[in-house]
């Protein structure tokens, strides 16, 4: 059965796509242009999904549309405020980023071997980590930001390992595993 590509949630990550685009090549960074398109992409990123799961439209191409789009934006995140951030950031908050990133790196790499696929959870310390990455550009024009990325690392340390072990656990891959902690999941 072919997939219907022409979707309300496709059509709200396609904007993701095009706004962080704009903001790459169009917008002063830290400009009021840039904080409405910005904020508007990431509400994106969380509408998409939501209304694709509300409506029952979610689909592999949509899927990766959604991840591609996230890349893109976080590139673009990534460019237009990695000068400051090297500028503002001592090196202890670079270790934690880096540590996280190893972490991550190490976990996809497990999942890509145990289970012969990219394999990302959605946990609910993944949805935290995304929320406080996505809120950094806010603080970077604050005396906050050092404070602001130390939370950062320290949520993001947390949630690299939740789904690293949970990766080396698992016996079948289960994207919608929202935590290793003894709740009560879907």
């Amino acid at each position: 059965m072919r997939e219907k590509l022409l979707t309300v949630p496709n059509i709200i990550t396609a904007f993701r796509l095009i706004g962080s685009l704009v903001l790459l090549l169009f917008i002063p960074t830290y400009s009021t242009a840039f904080f409405i398109i910005y904020t508007l992409c990431g509400i994106s990123d969380v509408v998409d999904g939501t209304i694709a799961r509300i409506t029952k439209s979610t689909t592999e191409f949509g899927a990766k549309l959604d991840s591609i789009a996230d890349l893109l934006f976080y590139s673009v995140l990534f460019f237009c405020i990695f000068p400051d951030l090297l500028e503002k950031l001592p090196l202890y908050v670079w270790i934690m980023g880096f540590t996280a990133l190893f972490i991550r790196l190490a976990s996809y790499l497990t999942a890509a071997i145990k289970h012969r696929r990219f394999a990302s959870v959605h946990t609910y310390m993944n949805k935290l980590t995304g929320v406080v990455v996505f809120s950094v550009p806010y603080f970077v024009i604050t005396k906050f930001i050092v404070q602001a990325c130390f939370v950062l690392g320290i949520i993001s340390i947390t949630a690299a390992i939740e789904e690293f072990i949970m990766h080396i656990t698992s016996e079948k891959y289960n994207p919608n595993k929202k935590t290793l902690l003894p709740l009560k999941q879907k």
